[in-house]
């Protein structure tokens, strides 16, 4: 005899141990049977429909005309986490796909890096009062309407966890999330890449590239393995190195971020050797002593454009992976360098 109250427990559990599966473990699940091939269905069409997971203000879906993956696996974080330890490992599980939402999570205050020192200090401006001249924290050499638009990587100051205003305060533009409309697109050789789904004006903040702070030597061990797994065409590596000169010219702060596995939508962002229509910028927030690198609008992009910016130069390593970004100057290599 059949037990009526068996598809409804399926589903029941099924809510709940299927958000938490990889796309093998959901795609082996799919073939026990009907019930669960149907839990697996909506589960991958809720992560099709948002890359986010609910964690930024506005949902990131993906697009694919090009194949049949509705979507690509990471974990996701608005902003970066700190791992220290040489081979220290990232969370393996996030729930994702889930019938319930939960609502945006704040990208501010952020989280203790530990490890890392980090100052207590601040302004003690009023909320409505933040970003003006006398403020502690601004930063009177940015434009009014972005963080310098010239070439190379910019600078900018905000508000940190040290100081007394709120996170509305109108200097910390960067601290909010992803509020623009982004959709994360399929293409034929470049793989996944992110677009803009409304009109962005120049200087206008899009979203931080979040993902894991290593330490160099975690950096580089790393980095070996990614460029064994990409030359075979098993991995597609997010780790990206800043490198920025100290005042005194005769030191240089490196900052390592992994967004290979654990990251935003930042990681999709897809390398032009024109330069792209995305300013990177250092944006440093009061008390804090690692930067967080930001990209702004270069200049007025229209909806459906591909976001690009230059991921360096390609001549630091002639044998890397080949460049598909059709620029009009585009040297054929994708940029890399040895960490």
């Amino acid at each position: 005899m059949r037990n009526p109250a068996a598809p409804g427990a399926v589903t029941e559990s099924a809510e709940l141990v299927l958000p938490l599966l990889p796309p093998q473990d959901l795609a082996a699940v799919a073939s026990a049977c009907r019930a669960l091939r149907a839990a697996v269905t909506a589960v991958t069409a809720r992560r099709a429909a948002n890359a986010a997971r609910g964690l930024e203000p506005l949902p990131i879906p993906f697009r694919n005309c090009v194949d049949s993956k509705p979507y690509a696996y990471f974990l996701y974080t608005p902003f970066s986490l700190t791992r220290l330890a040489p081979g220290a490992s990232a969370p393996s599980a996030q729930p994702w796909g889930a019938s319930w939402v939960r609502p945006p999570g704040p990208t501010w205050p952020h989280p203790n890096l530990d490890g890392f020192p980090s100052a207590v200090c601040g302004c003690a401006c009023a909320a409505a009062e933040c970003g003006g001249t006398q403020c502690a924290c601004a930063d009177v050499d940015a434009d009014a309407a972005g963080p310098g638009l010239e070439a190379g990587m910019g600078s900018l100051r905000e508000c940190g966890d040290g100081c007394a205003c709120a996170p509305s305060c109108g200097n910390r533009r960067t601290q909010r999330g992803v509020a623009v409309r982004l959709r994360v697109v399929r293409h034929l050789h470049k793989g996944w890449g992110l677009h803009a789904a409304e009109a962005l004006g120049c200087g206008q903040f899009v979203c931080e590239y979040a993902g894991e702070f290593l330490t160099t030597e975690e950096a580089r061990r790393r980095h070996k393995v990614y460029d064994e797994l990409a030359s075979g065409g098993k991995l597609c590596p997010a780790l990206i190195v800043i490198r920025e000169h100290l005042p005194s010219s005769k030191a240089c702060l490196r900052v390592n971020i992994d967004a290979t596995k654990v990251g935003n939508v930042a990681r999709f962002i897809n390398h032009s050797c024109d330069g792209g229509n995305l300013h990177p910028v250092l944006v440093r927030s009061s008390g804090s002593l690692l930067p967080r690198l930001c990209f702004f609008a270069a200049r007025d992009i229209v909806e459906g454009e591909e976001l690009t910016f230059s991921y360096g130069d390609a001549r630091v390593r002639p044998k890397g992976l080949p460049c598909f970004c059709g620029s009009s100057g585009c040297s054929g290599v994708l940029p890399s360098e040895e960490t």
